[in-house]
């Protein structure tokens, strides 16, 4: 029951449909935003093809798209449904010209897709192994630079201990084989990619609700070997226990965050960047979007950050974007950041179901 009424106070507390607001921005010199696509209703994550081809999943929209820049003026002119009916397919990954979506229980791929984009196929079910829970149940999904599909498995509740099925990553082979556990204690990831020259998988988790409006902070991890614990239910954002299912615990037997990002911001989708076009000290940084906080009495988060890094420690955390709220009202929300081979950078808006391109010109 206290799940239940958690979720209904979640939806409530969800906004309203709000029309991009770009004029509300706010970006460093020299950095431009632009609507890439306003046709995208519920747009969470984002990948791209070999072709060019930018898919994004949705939510509750129960759609996958395919968006195409025909005229390269950095605008899609063509938006496709590929998919739809399917159960919140928020996570999209390609490799080897098939498309792969997360559909909370299940993973679909849809063959040679870039080759039949106004002629989808049928979505082909890979492996209907993962729990049936919808709460934390949709999933951000990416393929590894060991070829596997790396999906995690969020914790069925706000706080609670769900036992070895729930709360951590998973990787598979393409073909749904071979599922294995990568990392546990992960409340719900949402993003994570692989660092540049280290290789290793930095991931985005969000922090438990109901501690207050300052407690806990979300966290950027890193996991540097198999098998690690990352606190949850026991401990958040490091150094604290949690009032209930922390008795008899201690932080110190669990990894402790890189860096806390700050609590009910809602972490999502997380890229390293790689690009040209950024200026030099971007180079090699995470962009992470913030979905922004439901519940917490004053928002926060609704923003774009950039997390600077010295190898794994961390330099500075400081926005890219700003402005997705103003005075409480929230009319964007952004959940995915994807660099182009350009160098720009697309992010989705599942509010104003919306794909931005930010650009960067020498002042």
């Amino acid at each position: 029951m206290r799940t239940k009424l958690w979720w209904l106070l979640y939806l409530l507390a969800v906004p309203a449909f709000a029309a991009p607001q770009l004029d509300k921005l706010t970006l460093p010199k020299g950095f431009h935003i632009a609507v890439y696509s306003d046709q995208v209703p519920n747009a969470r994550e984002i990948t791209l093809g070999a072709k060019g081809t930018v898919f994004v999943g949705s939510n509750s929209a129960g759609k996958v798209y395919a968006l195409t820049d025909t005229k390269g003026d950095g605008v899609a002119d063509k938006v496709r449904v590929i998919a739809s009916g399917l159960q919140l397919p928020v996570g999209v990954a390609f490799k080897n010209g098939d498309l792969y979506i997360s559909a909370v229980s299940r993973i679909y791929v849809l063959r040679d897709i870039e080759n039949h984009l106004d002629d989808p196929p049928k979505p082909v079910v890979v492996t209907d192994k993962f729990p049936t829970e919808t709460h934390h149940g949709w999933k951000f999904i990416a393929f590894g630079p060991d070829g596997k599909l790396y999906v995690p498995i969020g914790a069925p509740c706000n706080i609670c201990d769900p036992g070895p099925d729930h709360a951590k990553l998973t990787r598979m082979n393409a073909d749904g084989s071979d599922i294995e556990d990568v990392a546990h204690g992960i409340r719900n990831t949402v993003g994570f990619d692989w660092q540049p020259g280290s290789g290793r998988l930095w991931f985005t988790d969000n922090g438990r609700d109901m501690m207050g409006d300052d407690m806990p902070s979300d966290k950027l991890n890193e996991i540097t070997r198999p098998g690690e614990h990352f606190g949850y239910p026991y401990c958040h954002q490091g150094d604290t226990l949690d009032p209930e299912f922390g008795k008899g615990k201690s932080c110190k037997d669990y990894v402790p965050p890189v860096l806390n990002l700050g609590a009910h911001v809602a972490s999502l989708g997380m890229r390293f960047y790689e690009g040209k076009q950024f200026p030099a000290s971007y180079k090699g940084a995470i962009l992470i979007a913030e979905h922004g906080s439901w519940n917490r009495s004053k928002k926060s988060g609704y923003r774009v950050m950039t997390v600077r890094l010295n190898g794994n420690k961390v330099l500075s955390y400081e926005p890219l974007i700003n402005g997705f709220e103003q005075n409480e009202s929230a009319w964007g929300r952004p959940v995915d950041v994807q660099p182009l081979p350009d160098g720009s950078v697309l992010v989705s808006d599942d509010l104003a179901g919306a794909v931005y391109r930010v650009t960067y010109e020498k002042p």
